[in-house]
């Protein structure tokens, strides 16, 4: 599953369907995983930043170790969920994939793991504009885009996630029209494999 993640990000450049990442950006990626898109992101834009979030101890001790692997010194990461409000969250880790970890399924393997806002993002980091947002979070990107604030928003240009239908958290069709509501241009590219994943694109006129 790491080299399909892999391929996806940097190969396919997946989360890069009509844009590409420039330098000097401010890079959001949450669900960072091992780290494939937030190294790639961080080489695409040598003198921006990447705040990279990823609250799965493994795997966030594997991008700590690629981020010093790839001498890369313009990534911030922290080990923390986004979610729509601060606290903590139960991050379900059945599956035998870390990627596939989720906070909005149950199951009877699980830790408890702390969650910030979309906004302490911002705020911790002084982000003024966010370039390009990323989101792979197998599920949790619904309760953001549900309560993030309108006015934050307005401050990201692009935006890329993966969406999960297969979930209690939601359908793609409600971020679509979430996103169009705040005037965002928005296109969908269903997974080839899977009809209850697949790619959401926004970007702002």
């Amino acid at each position: 599953m790491d080299v399909w993640v892999i391929k996806e990000t940097c190969l396919d450049r997946a989360y890069e369907k009509g844009v590409h990442l420039q330098d000097n950006w401010t890079i959001i990626d949450i669900g960072a995983g091992l780290g494939d898109f937030t190294a790639y992101a961080a080489q695409r834009s040598p003198r921006g930043r990447v705040l990279a979030y990823e609250p799965f101890p493994e795997s966030f001790a594997l991008l700590q170790q690629n981020l010093k692997l790839n001498n890369l010194r313009n990534v911030e990461a922290q080990p923390y969920a986004v979610a729509a409000k601060a606290g903590t969250l139960t991050l379900t880790v059945d599956m035998a994939e870390a990627v596939q970890h989720s906070t909005t399924q149950t199951g009877a393997k699980a830790i408890e793991v702390q969650a910030i806002p979309l906004a302490q993002v911002f705020d911790d980091y002084h982000v003024d504009d966010c370039d390009f947002l990323k989101m792979d979070i197998e599920g949790g990107e619904y309760g953001i885009l549900r309560e993030v604030d309108a006015n934050l928003l307005k401050r990201v240009r692009h935006i890329a996630l993966e969406y999960h239908d297969n979930t209690p958290a939601g359908n793609h069709t409600e971020l679509v029209a979430i996103l169009q509501a705040q005037g965002f241009q928005v296109q969908v590219r269903p997974n080839p494999v899977h009809d209850y994943l697949g790619y959401l694109y926004a970007a702002r006129n």
